[in-house]
């Protein structure tokens, strides 16, 4: 790899950057503070950073002014330091990104009804950007997008808006964020940092900036480049799930265990990597990112049939887990129809309160649509917040979790393997239950006659 990072930055305005970057005196400013925003926004603070957060949400303003946790994993002892710190504050107000030395654009970039990028997050956040822009400043973008993204969109906007000249009188990088919310062996600070400017100085301006407070530094020659790296990492993730998805239905008919071939398959030392097969894909990257870059490969006039079509095996799996229930059912002597149907987890994986694109709601609309009474339980998410996606559900409350509770249901269906779940008591008192992520057979509870995989 080209050691892009030693480049010395030349000009008067980009050497005052830097000098503020080094001393720490920079003001870093996080626009979203959302799952990326937010530890983002902490690392910087505890770094020694000034630090300001600007979000849209007036609730998690307010949470963050009362240092009140809204994200699980950031827990109330970061909320309250932050609360208390003469050096992090949080506002609504997007023109006092004009009092920041560095703007870290972390807002959402979902897709459009007909899997298109909708980057009007990013579009927005750029127009409220420019009037406020000012000489010296670093503009980052961490949201995940197509290569171009920073180049064609969000940079003519910022100088259209602003009057000033990028790589002259401010400066644009790429650096995608790589969160995994959950994960407790991988923070913000310590997971390899891809960094991308629009030119050398910018580059090693962004470079400086992550490195004073991130482990590992990992620049490469332009913004296109590190914003297909991140499609590369979630494209591959997706490519393989959806393989070892498709595994499973077919072994599944050759009456073989799906989970008894991964364990023997993973001990081979080279060559091969685990992926687990499940009701489908959630979270806000692999279900979305690959079809960011299909969108954008059509403008070359070129077709990505492999990520469409690993796309089309995994959107599929929630319909499987449906007629997988159903066959469960039907073996009881039970409809669909009129069954008592509990849902195990809406976050979309274990041990987190996240449940952007969870598959959990694709099989809780279909067994309702074809006349079940469904039920969840989830104990990171008692009530589902509201969301663009499943307004139906906005409301709804966890049942309250006991043996007489699951006895009570014609089938239980795991969804998300929270590691708090009582799965004993889940063997023992659920009369049928449909596991897609294979927890009860780790844990010794299956082969079982009342124990389905799906």
């Amino acid at each position: 790899m080209k050691d892009f990072d030693v480049i010395e930055v030349d000009t008067p305005v980009a050497k005052e950057a830097l000098e503020r970057i080094h001393n720490r005196t920079a003001c870093i400013g996080v626009i979203g503070l959302g799952y990326v925003g937010l530890p983002l926004l902490y690392t910087f603070h505890k770094g020694g950073f000034p630090v300001k957060g600007v979000d849209i949400d007036p609730q998690k303003i307010r949470a963050f002014e009362e240092g009140t946790p809204y994200i699980r994993h950031i827990g109330e002892e970061v909320m309250k330091e932050l609360a208390l710190s003469p050096r992090a504050e949080a506002t609504t107000h997007m023109e006092r990104v004009a009092e920041a030395d560095v703007l870290l654009i972390c807002v959402p970039t979902p897709l459009g009804k007909h899997r298109e990028p909708d980057l009007s997050f990013v579009e927005q956040t750029a127009r409220g950007i420019a009037p406020h822009l000012r000489k010296g400043q670093l503009v980052v973008l961490e949201s995940t997008t197509y290569p171009g993204t920073t180049e064609e969109l969000l940079t003519p906007i910022l100088e259209e808006g602003s009057g000033l000249k990028a790589g002259e009188d401010f400066f644009v990088a790429y650096s995608p964020e790589r969160e995994d919310p959950g994960n407790p062996r991988y923070t913000t600070a310590t997971i390899p940092k891809v960094v991308g400017g629009d030119t050398p100085e910018a580059r090693a301006l962004a470079s400086a900036l992550y490195g004073s407070v991130i482990t590992r530094i990992v620049p490469v020659s332009s913004t296109r480049t590190a914003e297909a790296v991140k499609l590369l990492e979630n494209i591959f993730r997706s490519v393989n799930i959806a393989l070892v998805n498709e595994l499973k239905v077919v072994f599944e008919r050759m009456g073989i265990d799906i989970y008894e071939v991964i364990d023997a398959a993973k001990t081979k030392p080279f060559g091969f990597m685990a992926f687990y097969p499940g009701p489908g894909l959630g979270g806000h990257c692999i279900p979305i990112d690959p079809f960011y870059l299909t969108w954008k490969a059509r403008e070359y006039g070129l077709n990505t049939r492999f990520i469409e079509l690993a796309g089309e095996v995994n959107t599929s799996m929630p319909e499987y887990v449906v007629h997988r229930t159903m066959e469960a059912l039907n073996s009881a002597g039970k409809s669909v129809r009129n069954s008592r149907i509990l849902c195990l987890g809406v976050a979309y994986k274990p041990d987190v309160d996240d449940m952007r694109e969870s598959p959990s709601f694709p099989v809780m609309d279909r067994l309702k649509e074809l006349g079940a009474e469904v039920a969840y339980y989830d104990p990171y998410l008692p009530v589902i917040p509201a969301s663009r996606e499943h307004r139906e559900w906005e409301g709804v409350r966890s049942i309250t979790w006991s043996e007489d509770a699951l006895a009570s249901y014609d089938a239980v269906l795991i969804l998300t393997n929270h590691s708090n779940i009582d799965y004993e008591a889940l063997a023992h008192h659920a009369p049928l239950i449909i596991d897609t992520r294979g927890e009860m057979r780790r844990r010794g509870y299956a082969p079982a006659p009342h124990i389905w995989q799906a």
